[in-house]
């Protein structure tokens, strides 16, 4: 099962995303991980086991403040 958030707009998209993912944490997701456009358009993916905060984590400093990104939540049964 997963869970997928996607935004296309003028805001930041990935503080959007993450708090799409952290919406879904309840459902009991098991890792997550962001595909991210950065300043040079380049497609860089981040991804983390356990809670979204390790997500954030990763992704904090990076160069992720684009209108168009793609997230999503996994868990493995």
């Amino acid at each position: 099962m997963c869970g997928i958030v996607g935004y296309t707009g003028r805001r930041n998209a990935s503080e959007i995303l993450l708090t799409g993912l952290h919406r879904l944490e309840y459902r009991g997701y098991d890792s997550a991980g962001m595909a991210l456009i950065n300043g040079s358009g380049d497609i860089m993916t981040y991804k983390s086991r356990g809670k979204v905060s390790m997500l954030e984590e990763k992704i904090k400093g990076r160069d992720v403040d684009q209108p168009r990104n793609l997230a999503k939540s996994v868990t493995v049964e």
